[in-house]
């Protein structure tokens, strides 16, 4: 074991706040610990393409992304498991057939469907909202996200990381279930992990199989290893890593399966957690 820790942030809910924002203290909580010779992954749902230049800016040694499809170390990638361009064509006829509006995530970009920005407003207004969001924050945060977008854009890809879509209602997850048994169906929302969007992914991935592959990558102890999240599907990192810490804010599975839970997002939850776990001094 050393004294030097590897520690795996996810984004949503814990390095940003509910509205998309990355607390000042944040920030600053992850400057001093790789000053201090600390490792920083994102380890996150996102893909490239959907992290502001604000997140950048931060700094990491590296990036988690797509829920463990893809894996960078520094500016080398380490893995990269996609949706086969067989898989993205299926999805992307069967969520046309049944009229469900989606984006496509790749590291290139996240393109939309082509009603995607006249359905999606109120859902994602309701995603913030559904996070603690004050009614213009929400707002914003939507039309922030709906501007990321690409529209237009070719939707049979060979790049794909994963694919969220519109629920209609929560059937449309369980279908989803049966017409993909090739892929990895889930859900995400808001608070409470409320269902507002289905998702599908690269099959037996998730974000611990990842922390193993860069483990293995970095020659580097399990032992070392922290993880910080806020949600469900955060719980495979926790139960990877030797310490764990879930947001305040987060959700009641996400605490129950950490060794510690910190203070909300915005009452620098992520600060705090740093200077419990020894990686900065208050």
């Amino acid at each position: 074991m050393s004294d030097k820790k590897i520690v795996f942030v996810d984004v949503d809910g814990t390095l940003t706040d509910y509205e998309g924002q990355v607390p000042e203290s944040a920030k600053r909580a992850i400057k001093l610990a790789r000053e201090h010779g600390h490792r920083v992954y994102m380890c996150t749902g996102r893909s490239k393409a959907e992290n502001p230049l604000e997140i950048w800016e931060i700094g990491f040694d590296g990036m988690i992304g797509g829920n463990g499809c893809y894996v960078e170390d520094a500016d080398e990638v380490v893995m990269h498991q996609l949706i086969t361009p067989e898989q993205c064509r299926h999805i992307v006829d069967w969520l046309h057939e049944r009229g469900l509006e989606f984006y496509l995530e790749s590291n290139n970009g996240l393109f939309a469907s082509e009603r995607f920005r006249e359905v999606a407003p109120p859902v994602m207004h309701a995603y913030a909202k559904g996070k603690g969001a004050a009614d213009d924050d929400a707002e914003e945060t939507s039309s922030r996200f709906l501007d990321k977008l690409i529209y237009g854009g070719e939707l049979y890809r060979d790049d794909l990381n994963k694919v969220s879509f519109i629920l209609s209602s929560y059937q449309d997850h369980l279908d989803s279930i049966k017409e993909f048994p090739d892929l990895k169906a889930g859900t995400w929302g808001g608070k409470g992990e409320h269902a507002l969007f289905g998702d599908l992914g690269v099959q037996d991935i998730t974000k611990a199989h990842a922390i193993e592959v860069l483990l293995e990558h970095l020659g580097a102890d399990r032992a070392d290893t922290i993880a910080l999240g806020d949600a469900k599907v955060d719980i495979p990192m926790f139960e990877c890593c030797a310490q764990s810490v879930c947001m305040g804010s987060g959700g009641e599975e996400a605490k129950a399966a950490a060794d510690w839970v910190t203070t909300d997002v915005d009452d620098d939850g992520l600060w705090n957690a740093f200077v419990h776990l020894g990686l900065i001094e208050a």
